[in-house]
């Protein structure tokens, strides 16, 4: 096998070839070790066995490991053997063992002459070598030059013999690296050096100490910079520590930063022009579709939120992408495409520079050279391998056109720029012609907004930024069901986000955000309001294809942990990012709600497990933090009563909850009372990314007096004993959230058991009436609307004559202690024969209705849920008659019907 890779990989690459002539000894040597990759220590034990002692031998040394390592790695891929992941991994451990010799050498023959440089506390201190681009992503291609940058922690001076500034010695050191690195000799080079990105270019020092390289980042450095630092890594040196703390806020910054966008774009554009100009188009690293196209969509992901997600701040692209699909900010199908692309291009690439061991990332030229190429990637033919290719690149260009968008032209041209300023008769004859209904009062914002004291005293930049932005958004605003209110609360949320620039470029840059705004505010106003306090969620109305995709909730618990365990020890840090993770979902699950995706049952699901989800990580953090505990899990769970309990969650909803324990411990009771507190804490303080939930306990056993948990025995007792039948009601809807499966297996048979006992049914009768009438007492209604919750035929009475139902006949029907949801009982009270089938039916399809017009009724902004008399007959009406049919009387009056 190896004799015919050999043969075959000779025959492949020219510069092999050559070698194989010039050194007789290699063909040998491959047989015997070309069925193994290389490893680091191989490359170190070969450097060890051949020292050196003079800039020469070590040149000599280097290079025959290079073209060892080469060889044996050309052999390896094209014989199928390695794959890329090898491929790269060995060609930038190769740059890091060379570097690191090449430093140590010339480090020690340097100090022989100058004496040590030392930091102020006297320890030695060596050349930190920076690998940027590809070598420090450990992505290193075959034929790569290495991007460089050399840096020292101090300055001061050697001790001598012959004293020099620290400066001085790392810079002859960085030089005489270089050439040993760099040098084209009779044996080659070991790599190409490009020290092009260190601070200040070309004409930069070419060493740069701590000091002056965080004075450059903060004073000199442009944007592109930041992107070329993403994969800056070290790979030799000590306090290296030190130099993440100068890199890290340097690349990625403390907010999310939309800026990177427009950045990325013109360094794009630029590569582009140059591209063409050079007529570079089969150029598979820098043309439409390429490499380089791949690695900015990864990139600018990074720019934006690395520095609030430290999960996004690992150097390699193929890892990056991969967390980009864990994370939803772009789509599996595309992130599979793009990893697909990228391995395809890179491998490729490969391909090019074995041929003639060239740094070319161009198709060949040369017509004998085709049909090789296509072999190598497994395709019989020239025409089959780049129809693939085009494909790819083609699917690769449209992602990237999908990320980066089309930049937002410049306004002063539109034909609503400047409206305000203009006549009156001018500016309400346009606006009336839009389409607008009051055209005055839309005039009147307009100059309102403008002409207020926030605005005048906004920096120049800002306002550049909103005057061009009120033109498209007029227009956008227009093409809306209600032009009047969408433009409304488009300048209530341009009002509240004028100070922060960087979202006013998001909106600025890319018109598909702008229409999505415009689309979201006119369904309903308190979407508006959602995103008015929560502006940051406007960055998840970058790709629609992201923000409409149905949760995964395997996948965003693993991102939700990942988030967490990026600041250990940080509550604070913690307790934000569980709130904006719940801010992000519930705005995903909004945009999709609006956009018809969801029925209001399905929404409740989902907005149950989000809720879910987070009572667990939460539920995880806390006892993580528990002082004093006595056991690594604790026997704990949380019980989810109400709305959560039914899996009926709505957006703003409060959470019903109850803390159960089962553990022996004698510190049992204190120390989960902790853990009890601690929760609710972590649940409802309002931090400044706000709260993550409102919690109600005041379902556990004696309500707001008793203990803020209890244990099952506790809770069984209570339940049997002392509960009143309105806890029985609430029973009936409870369920198993988080924590302890074995506690949660423990309360639902404790419910079961509750649910089933047998009980006087008039009794049971009178004392649901009773609470019910309790009810409507302490929710009157004084309007000539309709309470779609609390009115005769509402959904209170459709859940109390399900629960009195329940109560009844459970311990003849087991099944009906199911938690199921209100329509699914009705039906299984129908085929049980506890409701004629019309009844159960006709309920059944009200309280979807009422759930669903009550729904809506918020969205609209009017939380007590009233709509006009005329809209509820036909559903009322079906659940007073299942009121009837159950109790024997009117809903909420007592009377005989």
């Amino acid at each position: 096998m190896i004799f015919a890779s050999l043969d075959s990989a000779r025959d492949y690459s020219r510069w092999l070839a050559g070698r194989l002539s010039a050194r007789s000894e290699l063909a040998e040597w491959l047989t015997k070790t070309a069925e193994t990759p290389w490893t680091r220590g191989e490359m170190l034990a070969f450097l060890a066995a051949h020292p050196y002692t003079d800039d020469d031998s070590l040149k000599r040394q280097l290079r025959d490991l290079r073209q060892r390592v080469m060889s044996r790695l050309i052999v390896r891929d094209l014989g199928g053997a390695a794959d890329l992941t090898e491929v790269t991994r060995t060609c930038t451990e190769l740059a890091e063992v060379t570097v690191t010799a090449a430093r140590d050498f010339i480090h020690a023959d340097l100090a022989s002459l100058h004496g040590e440089p030392v930091d102020g506390h006297g320890a030695p201190q060596r050349l930190i070598v920076v690998g940027m681009g590809k070598l420090g992503g450990v992505e290193l291609n075959v034929s790569s030059d290495i991007d460089l940058i050399f840096v020292y922690p101090e300055d001061g001076e050697t001790p001598g013999p012959r004293r020099l500034s620290h400066h001085e010695f790392f810079t002859r050191l960085g030089k005489r690296l270089i050439n040993a690195i760099g040098e084209a000799t009779a044996d080659g080079f070991v790599f190409r050096v490009d020290m092009r990105l260190r601070p200040y270019g070309d004409g930069g020092p070419l060493a740069s100490s701590f000091a002056m390289l965080e004075e450059y980042f903060y004073t000199q450095a442009r944007e592109w910079e930041r992107y070329a630092w993403i994969k800056g890594r070290a790979l030799c040196g000590e306090r290296i520590d030190e130099l993440e703390q100068l890199r890290k806020p340097f690349v990625f910054r403390k907010y999310l930063d939309f800026g990177a966008f427009a950045a990325m774009r013109d360094l794009h554009a630029q590569i582009r022009r140059e591209v063409a100009k050079k007529e570079m188009d089969d150029n598979i690293k820098l043309g439409p579709g390429g490499i380089r196209e791949i690695e900015f969509i990864a990139q600018v992901f990074q720019l934006i939120r690395g520095g609030k997600t430290p999960a996004l701040q690992v150097r390699p692209t193929r890892v990056i992408l991969g967390q980009l699909a864990a994370m939803g900010l772009l789509p599996e199908q595309a992130v599979r495409e793009l990893d697909e692309a990228y391995l395809f291009l890179r491998n490729l690439e490969h391909r090019l520079q074995y041929l003639d061991d060239a740094q070319t990332q161009r198709l060949p030229k040369a017509i004998e050279d085709r049909p090789k190429v296509a072999k190598s990637m497994g395709f019989s033919d020239w025409e089959g391998f780049e129809t693939h290719l085009n494909h790819l690149r083609k699917k690769v260009a449209e992602h990237f056109e999908q990320v980066f968008g089309a930049p937002q032209e410049d306004q002063t041209s539109h034909p609503l720029a400047g409206l305000h300023a203009l006549p009156d008769e001018v500016a309400l004859a346009r606006l009336d012609e839009l389409g607008f209904s009051d055209s005055r009062k839309m005039l009147d914002l307009l100059r309102e907004f403008v002409g207020s004291s926030r605005y005048a005293g906004l920096p120049a930049t800002n306002k550049a930024a909103l005057d061009s932005l009120l033109p498209p958004l007029i227009d956008v605003s227009a093409r809306q069901s209600h032009p009047d209110a969408t433009l409304a609360r488009i300048l209530t949320l341009l009002e509240s986000i004028s100070r922060r620039a960087p979202y006013l470029r998001l909106l600025r840059e890319y018109p598909q955000t702008l229409a999505q705004v415009a689309k979201l505010v006119c369904s309903s106003p308190w979407a508006a309001q959602y995103l008015t306090r929560q502006p940051h969620l406007l960055d998840e109305m970058l790709d629609v294809r992201t923000l409409m995709a149905p949760p995964v909730w395997e996948l965003k618990r693993a991102e939700l942990r990942a988030r967490i365990e990026a600041f250990p020890g940080d509550v604070e840090r913690q307790m934000d990012e569980l709130r904006h993770f719940k801010q992000s979902e519930t705005f995903r699950l909004l945009a999709q709600d609006l956009s018809g995706m969801w029925t209001v049952e399905k929404l409740s699901d989902q907005l149950s497990y989000l809720a879910d989800l987070l009572l667990e990580q939460t539920l995880e953090l806390v006892w993580a933090g528990t002082p004093r505990k006595h056991r690594e899990r604790p026997a704990f769970a949380v019980i989810a009563y109400g709305k959560l309990g039914g899996k009926e969650l709505g957006y703003a909803s409060d959470l019903d909850i109850v803390f159960l324990y089962d553990d022996p411990h004698p510190d049992a009771q204190e120390v989960y009372s902790r853990l009890g507190k601690r929760m609710n804490t972590w649940l409802g303080t309002l931090t400044s990314a706000g709260m993550l939930y409102e919690i109600d306990m005041r379902l556990r056993p004696d309500g707001a007096s008793g203990l803020l948990v209890s244990s099952v025995e506790a809770f069984e007792d209570y339940q049997r004993t002392h509960a009143w039948t309105w806890e029985h009601q609430a029973l009936s809807r409870a369920r198993y959230s988080c924590g302890d499966p074995a506690v949660g297996t423990r309360f639902d048979a404790i419910r079961e058991t509750i649910l089933r006992l047998p009980r006087d049914r008039e009794k049971l009768r009178a004392d649901v009436l009773e609470m019910r009438q309790k009810m409507h007492d302490g929710h009157r209604n004084p309007t000539d609307s309709y309470d779609l919750k609390h009115d005769s035929g509402g959904l209170v009475d459709a859940e109390f004559a399900v629960q009195y139902l329940v109560l009844a006949y459970a311990h003849e029907h087991p099944g009906l202690t199911a938690n199921i949801g209100n329509i699914a009982l009705l039906k299984r009270c129908a085929e049980l024969g506890l409701l004629t089938a019309e009844t159960a039916q006709a309920a059944a399809d009200a309280y979807r209705e009422l759930r669903r017009m009550q729904h809506q009724a918020k969205l609209q902004g009017d939380e007590l849920a009233r709509v006009d008399l005329d809209l509820v007959p036909g559903h009322a009406e079906p659940v007073r008659r299942l009121w009837a049919e159950v109790f024997g009387v009117e809903a909420t009056t007592g009377e005989s019907p």
